[in-house]
């Protein structure tokens, strides 16, 4: 399976790689200019199991060499603002004629079309919108803000994991049928539909439309997370009366202890919970509960969680060229996912992708013919940028995920890069 990414940031590329990891022959496409968020490529993990080519998609053959590469290609991720790809002359109609089997998959925030759809945003507001964000709980209970489960929620679940089930549903039908299509993968779509449990609970009278008063949303003091003597963390997840009655004898609650489903003595149940959980360590705690049904587990750091016995058994997370990362998922019996490539460094595999899939034009050094430099005709200096005002203000993708290349990025990226990636979080939509 092989394809095409045109660059950006979030999760399209975390898509693209978990194609990747699963075997695809992945191509991103770079631009020339550096990326917005000024992190060294050796450490972008979402550019692992690819490869990279540097095309200008501004000037007169760029566009011409994508389309070369799209002939070749099953799938094509892009996650620029609705109408920038068409603009730049690679959108689903350039690349469908091209191509007819093509599966043309669009990541963004706010989908396609809607009054939103032109606007920029990210993880955070599509949550919110969504409904989800409301949905987290915070300390402090109902009355507090909303916790924010970094951009987890929103760009990753419901946008890289909905990509790549719409894109890989498209393949499919196009194998089955010789035609593709176009997949609109909207993050408020994808996180809206996380929440579909919930909104029946909803309907049935067994969930309230506010946070932290829920059975799964800390509200109820049998699941949630408290704090130990040493200031750790334990989640308590003893939904099943058997499974709370375990928890209840190894925590010492008690006779006289509020029963699970006493509703009215929550408050007091939880306060005992708590208090009887502040009388030890986490590590004296997960001495207690080790091998128990009791669900109880402890709230670990990225680097704890990457030495836990059980994660290191499975090789949950293992050690690649210098780095420590999650391994690929889900696991096969037969074909299973693989580190095969370090991250790309962008325009490092140009020669050997022109060579492997067929596409001469993207290595003009191989034929002086192609080379722009021999016709002035095909300088880029003369062709005017795309019109970024539909579009391309500021960050990754209206829709959400990645950077639009139509906008000029010189004197905005010098600017913005040293704040943004001192607080280490993505670039604003649209540069």
């Amino acid at each position: 399976m092989r394809v095409v990414e045109l660059a950006g940031i979030g999760p399209g590329p975390f898509a693209a790689m978990l194609l990747g990891d699963l075997g695809a022959d992945v191509v991103r496409v770079d631009r020339p200019d550096p990326s917005p968020l000024g992190t060294d490529p050796a450490y972008d993990l979402s550019n692992r199991n690819k490869r990279s080519v540097l095309i200008d998609l501004k000037s007169h053959e760029g566009p011409g060499r994508v389309l070369d590469l799209v002939e070749r290609a099953d799938l094509l991720i892009e996650g620029y603002r609705p109408g920038v790809a068409e603009r730049l002359g690679v959108g689903p109609a350039e690349c469908l004629a091209r191509n007819p089997a093509l599966v043309y998959g669009r990541m963004t925030g706010w989908g396609q079309y809607g009054p939103r759809a032109a606007t920029a945003g990210h993880d955070l507001g599509y949550a919110a919108v969504a409904g989800v964000l409301g949905m987290v709980a915070a300390p402090g209970g109902a009355e507090a803000p909303p916790g924010i489960p970094a951009n987890l929620l929103g760009d990753y679940a419901g946008g890289s994991l909905y990509l790549v089930v719409g894109l890989l549903a498209g393949l499919h039908h196009a194998r089955a049928t010789g035609a593709g299509q176009v997949v609109d993968a909207a993050i408020v779509d994808g996180a809206a539909h996380l929440g579909s449990m919930l909104w029946g609970l909803l309907a049935a009278g067994h969930w309230q439309d506010r946070r932290g008063v829920n059975l799964l949303d800390g509200g109820a003091p049998f699941y949630a997370v408290y704090r130990a003597a040493d200031g750790g963390h334990l989640a308590v997840g003893a939904l099943e009366p058997r499974f709370y009655a375990e928890f209840a004898r190894l925590l010492e609650l008690g006779p006289d202890a509020p029963g699970q489903y006493d509703l009215a003595r929550w408050p007091e149940l939880r306060a005992l919970i708590a208090a009887r959980f502040g009388t030890r360590t986490r590590a004296e705690w997960e001495a207690v509960f080790a091998g128990s049904d009791a669900c109880v587990e402890p709230v670990l750091t990225m680097r704890q969680a990457a030495s836990d016995d059980h994660l290191s058994a499975r090789g949950t997370y293992v050690e690649a060229d210098g780095v420590t990362q999650p391994a690929p998922a889900p696991r096969f019996s037969v074909t299973p996912g693989a580190l095969r490539r370090p991250p790309a460094r962008p325009g490092a595999d140009t020669a050997e992708v022109a060579r492997d899939w067929g596409v001469p034009s993207l290595d003009p050094s191989s034929d002086p013919s192609l080379d722009p430099s021999s016709d002035p005709s095909l300088d880029p200096s003369s062709d005017p940028s795309p019109d970024p005002s539909a579009g391309a203000s500021t960050g990754a993708s209206a829709g959400g995920a990645s950077t639009d290349p139509s906008a000029s990025a010189s004197a905005k990226t010098s600017a913005k890069t040293s704040a943004k990636t001192s607080a280490n979080v993505p670039a604003e939509q649209g540069e």
